[in-house]
């Protein structure tokens, strides 16, 4: 039955794959254990935010299946935000507002990247952001190692085929 689903929906299918694929490269030990984010939620939130934020970036505009596994991918981060609260034991009638912070934050965090990429290869910016969002629950950290990660991220995923994105097989950098 689900292979019947995924074969309907390739955008689906292909989403879903691409968000795996952030969700564990948010959770490389390295990230936490050399680069200082923190391992809490927060940090792990941020982590995945970037992730997504990373593959969103490298779909835009290249195609119009990659948009459309761009929109799906982002419905597939909400879908997954919205479950991880349940799990933790957010109410029902809560989970709403704080879906709503999670989105703004989201969309925050979107236009602070692409402000950050466009100034590339000025690491600047991206530091900067850095230190306001993954490093927000620990000031004091250095962001570099982080922000040369994400830079080298990016052009990893901008060198790798799209067809090897769409099937989601992104390249990342090691972190």
């Amino acid at each position: 039955m689900i292979t019947q689903l995924l074969a309907r929906s390739p955008g689906k299918a292909s989403a879903a794959r691409l968000y795996a694929a952030a969700a564990a490269q948010s959770r490389a030990p390295a990230l936490y254990a050399h680069m200082d984010v923190p391992d809490t939620i927060q940090g792990r939130y941020e982590m995945l935010t970037l992730h997504v934020l990373l593959l969103i970036d490298r779909l835009k505009g290249a195609s119009a299946e990659a948009d459309d596994v761009r929109q799906r991918l982002f419905d597939a981060y909400v879908s997954n935000l919205d479950g991880a609260l349940r799990e933790m034991g957010v109410g029902d009638l809560a989970v709403p507002k704080r879906m709503r912070k999670l989105g703004e934050a989201f969309y925050g965090r979107a236009q602070g990247f692409d402000a950050a990429f466009a100034a590339l290869p000025d690491r600047a910016p991206l530091s900067d952001l850095l230190t306001r969002t993954a490093f927000s629950e620990n000031t004091g950290v250095d962001p570099t190692k982080l922000a040369t990660y994400v830079a080298s991220c990016r052009d990893a995923l901008a060198k790798t085929e799209l067809g090897a994105v769409l099937a989601g097989k992104p390249n990342w950098s090691r972190p």
